[in-house]
């Protein structure tokens, strides 16, 4: 299996990918950086890959989610919230995977020096059930 993983996008039951939404909305160099992360990423791969402040483990609450961060115009602060699918062939395969991936759920941005609310972790946490739910996994194509 090669080294790299994939990065995938989580699709709600909609048909809407709320991570094009956001993307959409971002600045276009905010959105570059964003996406650049998560392809340096997936090519290290995820256990390997030295964060920086760009990528980050979450905790508490969000355990098991990951961000990407960017800082955009007046220090606005850009996250994408991630999930990590691995596991065995068999248990990737039942996800409609081929290999490892990054699971991309949802983005949110908020002023600089202040905190996501747990109304705004909670939505994220939601999607990123719905995804797991998923089998196979729904996702962009």
């Amino acid at each position: 299996m090669p080294e790299g993983w994939d990065v995938i996008y989580y699709r709600a039951s909609d048909g809407r990918c709320p991570t094009d939404d956001f993307l959409d909305g971002c600045p276009t160099k905010v959105a570059a950086q964003l996406l650049a992360v998560l392809d340096d990423v997936a090519d290290a791969p995820p256990p390997r890959y030295a964060g920086g402040g760009r990528w980050e483990a979450m905790h508490g609450g969000m355990g098991g989610y990951y961000e990407v961060r960017a800082q955009g115009p007046g220090r606005e602060q850009f996250r994408l919230f991630c999930i990590l699918e691995n596991g065995t062939v068999h248990e990737l395969a039942g996800r409609g995977l081929a290999r490892p991936a990054i699971a991309v759920i949802t983005g949110l941005r908020k002023p600089w020096m202040t905190a996501f609310s747990e109304r705004d972790y909670a939505l994220v946490r939601r999607l990123g059930e719905d995804h797991r739910e998923q089998f196979p996994r729904r996702i962009r194509e």
